[in-house]
């Protein structure tokens, strides 16, 4: 049912022409979220589960996009999924289930222009400590192979502050784009 989803899009295109915005842009899980928050219970094996949720999810990306709207991507799949899902894993393991991730993302985002969508990546903000989190430079090949042209990061988290550094020493597509927060909500 695309019903909501059109709706949701109308409201924001309404808003977007009454304030007089230039663009606008509208929020949908990447499949690796929606897989790490919701986890696989009928599916034969995650791989299946994960191609499923990127065929749903490709029709609202393509309908986001074609009514002019900059689509952003939610993917803390591929940083807080370390200390939220795979947290008993070791790091081969969730870097494998992070790559199969940025695979379905990518597969589902193919009739979408990269030049048109944003992907943020977070470690999460929620009530307590971060000692678990993964570091950046563990993951950066495999978000730097996400298709989105931009990548929204959090560089005012104190926890991820210093990781500016891993960004500076990165080999960065040209076509890519760095978005840094730079608000921390604690």
């Amino acid at each position: 049912d695309l019903a909501p989803l059109e709706k949701d899009i109308a409201n924001l295109l309404a808003a977007k022409e009454a304030s007089g915005a230039d663009e606008a842009f509208m929020n949908a899980a990447s499949p690796g979220v929606i897989a790490v928050f919701q986890p696989n219970e009928y599916y034969t094996n995650d791989e299946d589960y994960l191609q499923a949720l990127a065929e749903v999810m490709k029709v609202e990306y393509e309908k986001i996009t074609e009514a002019g709207l900059i689509l952003q991507i939610d993917s803390p799949d591929l940083a807080m999924g370390r200390h939220i899902r795979f947290r008993d894993d070791d790091l081969t393991t969730f870097r494998k289930a992070a790559q199969r991730q940025v695979e379905a993302l990518n597969y589902a985002l193919q009739n979408v222009p990269a030049d048109r969508v944003r992907m943020h990546l977070c470690w999460g903000n929620y009530e307590g400590p971060h000692t678990h989190d993964v570091d950046l430079h563990e993951i950066i090949d495999i978000v730097l192979s996400a298709k989105p042209q931009a990548i929204q990061f959090e560089g005012a988290n104190p926890r991820h502050s210093h990781e500016w550094q891993t960004w500076a020493n990165a080999d960065i597509p040209d076509d890519k784009i760095l978005i840094p927060g730079v608000l921390d909500t604690t």
